[in-house]
Formats: structure tokens, C-alpha cells, sequence
């Protein structure tokens, strides 16, 4: 274990106290705390709206073009009404917090202990604290209706991979997963088209909800198109439960009134 690793012994202390906890196989302790995480994630985040989570590295400064992107990204964002949840760490994170903060919209921060890299930005105005890497994850797709993926690390890739895995086993209802910055991203994008497709490791209708673009009012955009499509979809899901619940209430008065025209015969005298 390196010490340097870790910003104060108390950090150090901590990750030594879980893993003899682990070796004592004592994993009762460990289910409460995940239960907790979850139960705290769903009541804080069950209001906050349409969201749309951004990832991006957490090594990327201020002066680095795409940290003005992605706050601009989550600025536009925010004006059409969208929350923004993001890791709520320092780089990329940072600014999407940052440019949520400016409209006074809901500004997420999923955080995580970690032993290096993640200090918690101070542009959240919602910060969750976690443990563990699949509660955070549960609340990035859940309360999302499209990912923005900023360049990023293994983090990133991480979730934009979950996301289509999700969609293409119809785990979760498809949304829009955008990739900004085409100098990053295309060669990526290049591999899933050409390679991956070449060997029949995918179909091409996996890729159908993955958007490459490097204009901030293009990532709004196909976040509202798909709104309004899932607001359609959602409308019409209404209106035929609707006029099913019609048809049965009316199927319940016709038998009704052939019940008591039935019993109303039978009753009459003979002669």
C-alpha cells in the first residue's frame, strides 16, 4: 500500500480498518451501509426533475478548452430546464457544476471516497456521499435522461459503456448518450463501426442512440428531441390506458344491464 497515495492518515486508517474487516468476513456491517447509500440517493434525488449526467476526466484544468465547453454544455443545459448530475469532483465535473450553478438549477454531485483525485467541487448545491462505485452508478442512469460524455479516462468509459450495455439488453428505456469532442471521441467511434462491427461483436442498431458532436447547441438538442419523444410516448401510454379503462367500465354496464334485464324476466308472473 503506498501512503502517498492518500491525502491524511485518517484516509489511510479508514481503507486499513475495512480490509481487516474484510479478512474477518464480517459483511452484515457492509450490507447496511449499502442500503443506506441507496435509500439516501433515491429520497434526495426523487424531485429533482429531467437530468442529464456528465462525465468527463477530473484532470482536466480551467484553462483547458473543454472545461469551458462543458460548462457551456451544462449552462444550455440547464436553460432548458434540465438538472445536471455529475461525480462531483474537481476538471470536467467541476464545470458542468459550475455551469448549472450559474442558471441557479439543480446542480448534482455523486461523490465517492477515493484515495487519490476525487475532492469535492464547490458548485453543487445536491451533494451525495458514497462508498461504493454501484450505489453512485444506480443514480447516474436512473435519474438521467441522456449522458454527455466529455474526454475523459477509464471513469468515462466506464459509464458510456454501461449505459449502451443497459440499453442494448432493454434494462433501461434507450437514451441519448453523446459524445463531445470528435478529436477525442472519433477514433473510438471509428473502432465500434469498423472493428467491432466487422467481427459481429455488436449490431448495428447498438449504436443508433450514440451522437458524436462538438457543438453545445447540438447536445441540446437531441437531449430535447428526446424529451419530447418521451413525452409523446409516455401521452399516448396515458391515453390508451385511458381508453382501455373506458372500455372495461362500459363492458361492466352492458353485463350489468343484462344481469337485471336477465333477473327482471325471470321475476315476471306466468300465466
Amino acid at each position: 500500500m503506498d501512503r502517498s497515495e492518500y491525502d491524511n492518515t485518517a484516509e489511510l486508517e479508514e481503507e486499513v480498518d475495512d480490509m481487516v474487516e474484510d479478512l474477518k468476513g464480517k459483511e452484515t456491517w457492509r450490507l447496511f451501509r449499502i442500503m443506506s447509500e441507496f435509500i439516501e440517493g433515491f429520497d434526495e434525488l426523487a424531485e429533482i426533475g429531467p437530468a442529464v449526467s456528465i462525465f468527463g476526466s477530473s484532470r482536466l484544468k480551467s484553462s483547458n478548452p473543454y472545461y469551458k465547453l462543458t460548462e457551456e454544455v451544462s449552462d444550455k443545459l440547464c436553460k432548458s430546464g434540465y438538472a445536471i448530475i455529475t461525480g462531483g469532483g474537481p476538471g470536467v465535473m467541476e464545470a458542468a457544476n459550475k455551469g448549472a450553478m450559474k442558471n441557479g438549477g439543480d446542480s448534482v454531485g455523486l461523490n465517492i471516497t477515493l484515495p487519490m483525485e476525487q475532492k469535492p467541487n464547490r458548485y453543487q448545491n445536491r451533494s451525495l456521499h458514497f462508498r461504493y462505485f454501484f450505489a453512485r452508478k444506480v443514480m447516474f442512469v436512473k435519474y438521467a435522461i441522456g449522458y454527455v460524455c466529455m474526454p475523459g479516462g477509464f471513469g468515462t468509459l466506464d459509464e458510456f459503456f454501461e449505459a449502451l450495455t443497459l440499453i442494448q439488453t432493454h434494462k433501461i428505456y434507450p437514451f441519448p448518450v453523446i459524445l463531445f469532442g470528435t478529436e477525442y471521441w472519433k477514433p473510438l467511434v471509428d473502432f465500434m463501426k469498423g472493428t467491432m462491427l466487422k467481427f459481429k461483436t455488436i449490431s448495428k442498431e447498438d449504436l443508433d442512440y450514440i451522437s458524436l458532436t462538438d457543438d453545445p447547441d447540438e447536445v441540446v438538442e437531441i437531449i430535447n428531441t428526446h424529451m419530447e419523444r418521451k413525452l409523446r410516448l409516455i401521452a399516448e401510454a396515458r391515453e390508451e390506458e385511458r381508453q382501455e379503462r373506458a372500455k372495461r367500465a362500459e363492458d361492466k354496464r352492458k353485463l350489468a344491464r343484462r344481469a337485471r334485464k336477465s333477473a327482471g324476466s325471470k321475476a315476471e308472473p306466468k300465466e
